[in-house]
């Protein structure tokens, strides 16, 4: 499998939501269901295969991100910025959207990041919906002097 990582050094901004966690309090301490931990695995599998190495991943404090982070086997950094209840903002600052080089994996939660792929492709915040374990995978480039967003993929444990 090849590396999907966009040419000329653009960014590859790729959104993962945590996978099926079970109910309960506090928000932050809930962990993987069975079924969560085989998303996360088919998940992690395939962007795994996909990402360079040098991929940098931000992953929210909650438990259900760091155990979906875990599955790609690659060392992540924790951070607020992309945790539950993060503004669009800070998951784009934290990124360093759209000017960074490289690849850059956020693993967090909706609302947030479901807003945050409206924002990529449409300019504007909307309810879109991210499903647990998804994977949306946009790119940047030039042209004609202009910076575009490009959704290269969307993937789903179910299509693994």
């Amino acid at each position: 499998m090849g590396v999907l990582l966009s040419e000329g050094g653009a960014l590859d901004f790729i959104l993962w939501r945590h996978a099926d966690a079970e109910d309960g309090v506090p928000d932050d301490a809930r962990k993987l269901t069975v079924k969560g931990e085989k998303q996360a695995q088919q998940v992690g599998q395939w962007l795994k295969s996909h990402l360079p190495q040098s991929a940098r991943i931000l992953v929210s404090p909650a438990k259900r991100a760091h155990q979906t982070a875990n599955a790609l086997g690659l060392e992540f950094e924790i951070t607020k910025q992309v945790g539950t209840g993060a503004s669009v903002k800070s998951v784009i600052e934290a990124a360093g959207w759209p000017d960074a080089k490289g690849a850059v994996v956020v693993v967090g939660h909706q609302p947030t990041l479901g807003r945050l792929a409206a924002a990529l492709l449409s300019g504007v915040e909307a309810e879109w919906s991210v499903k647990k374990s998804e994977v949306w995978w946009f790119s940047n480039r030039s042209h004609d002097d202009e910076t575009q967003t490009i959704l290269r993929a969307v993937m789903s444990p179910e299509f693994l």
